[in-house]
């Protein structure tokens, strides 16, 4: 077994533990944040690396980049979705290498699956046998001592320390669905699966449920498949993501936070776009935004997520001018509507569903009849209700614990995993969109670019040195 380095001063933190280049890690999940950490491993010489993927078909390009359709393009321009941090014109190099595109390009999601890809296989080739592959399902883990991860065939991988790269837990089933009642085939969980359109003719109605980016990524799937019906997505307040504007100059970050807190940033956002626009005034704080929530109470995170949430995310995650220009089309043409509402109920009614929605500010419901319905609520992170079996072994073993407001993984700021008892698990850390309890904003490229790349130079006692490079 390699030795074990303490370090009490420095980035690591007192007692941290890190590893040694003869150490084994163990990544769980083979999508974005777990290959990205799998490369900069490589790439700061550090420990011998495992990267565990049940689906090749996501290896290094999750359920984003995979289940993604030529239509669904990136919703941020190429100039800023490089995967290294320290290379930020990396990706417009290979673009332009490929004739594909330059950094305003707002590049299909495809592409961008193609450009981790090569990443990850080119890493694997350079790395001596250092970085290796498992195709397999990870059930259990014990990091007493060393790690033992048990698969679901049964073998066993041991290692040194492991870190969960899980991505987002599926959408839990909207309330007021019991999709056992209805016929088969009329409840659709999976908002990119590849039989969305199957069986549907021109008069039929699909609901999707959501109205965010997911919702817009189903329609614009529905429609390239052919589907020339209605489509009518609902949820509480019907807010749609905003558009990108081409040409829009680059936005100055701020250095310092707004005065006030999580709860005042929508009186910000609006006083600072009547003097420089929405979008800039929203892109200025994204240098801030970690050091905000991290500032603030539990309670004013809470009142954030429950009043202010919905408003953040449609103007900080927004459309492409292209997907927006479709999707202004498919509503002109009456083929798609958004709606605010809550969903009553549904029942089955022959081969589809009448679905029972009530239009916000009426207290008369409306009944729709539809022939799918479709989860478009985008990921969740409640650990409690969760299916998946490692997350429901870990949670049970009290190796990992929720964080407070149930957004996910419960980590400190060395994004190691807090047990159920409180402390810090030095063997275990967690990357990614599941710690979006303690970051808030780490489900983009550019957060979780930065976030694999810290732990990768921790893991590999590279605080101080440089990559080196790809």
């Amino acid at each position: 077994m390699a030795t074990s380095i303490t370090s009490g001063t420095g980035s690591g933190g007192v007692g941290t533990r890190i590893a040694g280049p003869e150490d084994h890690v163990v990544i769980v999940g083979g999508g974005f944040s777990g290959t990205l950490l799998a490369i900069n491993l490589m790439r700061h010489g550090g420990p011998r690396a495992t990267l565990v993927e049940r689906r090749q078909r996501q290896l290094a390009r999750g359920v984003a980049y995979s289940a993604a359709h030529p239509s669904h393009l990136l919703n941020v321009r190429a100039g800023n979705m490089s995967a290294l941090p320290d290379d930020p014109d990396h990706f417009v190099r290979w673009l332009g290498e490929r004739g594909e595109g330059d950094r305003t390009t707002f590049v299909p999601r495809t592409t961008y699956g193609r450009y981790l890809r090569t990443m990850l296989d080119d890493t694997i080739a350079r790395s001596g046998g250092r970085l290796a592959l498992v195709e397999g399902e990870v059930c259990a883990l014990d990091s007493a001592e060393r790690v033992t991860l048990t698969m679901a065939d049964g073998s066993r991988i041991d290692a040194d320390s492991a870190v969960l790269a899980l991505g987002n837990l599926p959408p839990h089933t909207p309330p007021g669905l019991a999709p056992e009642t209805l016929p088969a085939g009329t409840y659709c969980p999976d908002p990119w699966a590849a039989d969305l359109a199957e069986d549907l003719g021109d008069d039929d109605t699909i609901v999707l449920v959501g109205t965010g980016l997911t919702a817009i990524d189903a329609a614009l799937l529905l429609d390239a498949r052919g589907f020339a019906g209605t489509m009518l997505a609902i949820s509480r307040r019907g807010l749609v993501p905003r558009r990108h504007v081409d040409g829009a100059p680059a936005t100055r970050g701020v250095t310092d936070k707004p005065q006030g807190g999580l709860a005042d940033l929508i009186v910000h956002v609006r006083a600072r776009a009547v003097e420089i626009g929405w979008r800039a005034a929203v892109d200025e704080l994204r240098p801030v935004t970690q050091m905000m929530w991290g500032a603030a109470a539990q309670r004013e995170r809470a009142r954030f997520l429950r009043h202010l949430r919905p408003y953040w995310d449609v103007h900080r995650h927004r459309l492409a001018p292209r997907v927006a220009d479709r999707v202004d089309a498919l509503v002109a043409e009456g083929r798609l509507r958004f709606a605010a509402g809550k969903l009553v109920g549904a029942q089955a009614h022959g081969t589809q569903a009448d679905l029972t929605w009530r239009p916000r500010g009426s207290a008369d419901p409306v009944v729709t009849r539809t022939a799918r319905i479709v989860n478009c609520t985008g990921p969740q992170g409640d650990l409690l209700r969760s299916d998946e079996p490692l997350v429901r072994h870990l949670v049970a073993s009290g190796a990992i614990r929720p964080d407070p407001l149930r957004l996910g993984v419960d980590v400190d700021a060395q994004s190691r995993a807090i047990r159920r008892d409180g402390s810090a698990d030095d063997r275990l850390h967690c990357i990614g969109p599941m710690t979006r309890g303690g970051l808030w904003e780490v489900v983009a490229v550019p957060d979780i670019r930065q976030q694999s790349w810290d732990l990768a130079r921790r893991l590999s006692n590279a605080q101080w040195v440089g990559g080196e490079g790809l």
